[in-house]
């Protein structure tokens, strides 16, 4: 039976000050639950019989068994599905931002950014995306493309929202989330490092050859890419709409451009192995 003190425990972490304090975040549903658990260990565990007998093990936590109804009191989910998990910020090497506008001791400096830096692979950057909903299909685009790390700006969502959580199916068990100054991390770049950035004045996405390793910077919903980050972008990139020239929507939803844009460094890459 879930007692009133946990279920105040697990509905503070819906608010990112708890989720700092206690170190954790919530995640729900069979698949989520299930790839978090395949790479850390849960705090806590809040399922229903159903689903505690439809597992073969599980790591050894708290566990409590609820009835359906339990499980919707308790749920940040309009229809909860079996289980409920309350897991470590640390899954993955996330860094979480801060409660103020500045992240303080959490933030990698140059050398922890420059040594954390992969020449050989594809990383994301995201300036300023702000919508937890996009924050956690980006994460999920990434995943799926193999881009297993995304630099975020100080103003980008919270990872470990719960909705963005949800909007990862399981994917933030993969993905590596580092939250830092943008600017710096540009500037510890190696000066031949591809950076990508999809702005208004860039070139056709479709007649610019894209290589295999760099970064790739997206930017807030509404203002796009900050004019800072935007001054070290070296390569600017332009999603078209066709035909050209006709009138259409003012821009992409970014989740979508993501993935536009993930789709075609891969397609690229696997046809011309550049």
């Amino acid at each position: 039976m879930l007692s009133k003190a946990k279920m105040k425990y697990v509905r503070s972490l819906e608010q990112k000050k708890f989720r700092r304090q206690e170190g954790a975040f919530v995640a729900e549903g069979t698949k989520t639950v299930g790839d978090l658990m395949s790479v850390v260990k849960p705090r806590l565990v809040v399922a229903t019989r159903q689903w505690i007998d439809a597992q073969d093990a599980l790591p050894p936590c708290e566990l409590i068994e609820v009835s359906d109804e339990e499980l919707r009191k308790v749920s940040f989910l309009q229809h909860p599905q079996q289980v409920l998990a309350v897991f470590p910020m640390e899954v993955s090497d996330k860094t979480a931002p801060s409660d103020g506008e500045e992240l303080t001791s959490d933030e990698p400096d140059a050398t922890a950014l420059a040594a954390r830096w992969d020449a050989t692979a594809l990383a994301l950057a995201l300036d300023g995306v702000q919508d937890p909903g996009n924050l956690g299909t980006i994460i999920r685009i990434a995943d799926w493309f193999g881009i297993d790390t995304i630099y975020c700006s100080q103003d980008t969502a919270d990872a470990f929202n719960p909705k963005v959580v949800q909007a990862t199916m399981g994917s933030i068990a993969r993905v590596h989330i580092i939250y830092c100054d943008l600017r710096q991390l540009l500037d510890t770049l190696p000066d031949d490092t591809p950076v990508y950035g999809t702005l208004l004045d860039g070139e056709n996405i479709y007649r610019q050859p894209l290589t295999a390793h760099g970064l790739i910077v997206m930017g807030n919903e509404g203002k796009g890419i900050s004019k800072d980050v935007a001054d070290r972008v070296n390569r600017r990139l332009l999603i078209p709409n066709f035909p050209e020239g006709r009138e259409t929507a003012d821009s992409l939803n970014v989740a979508v451009a993501t993935a536009i844009t993930c789709a075609e460094f891969r397609r690229q890459n696997i046809t011309t192995n550049v």
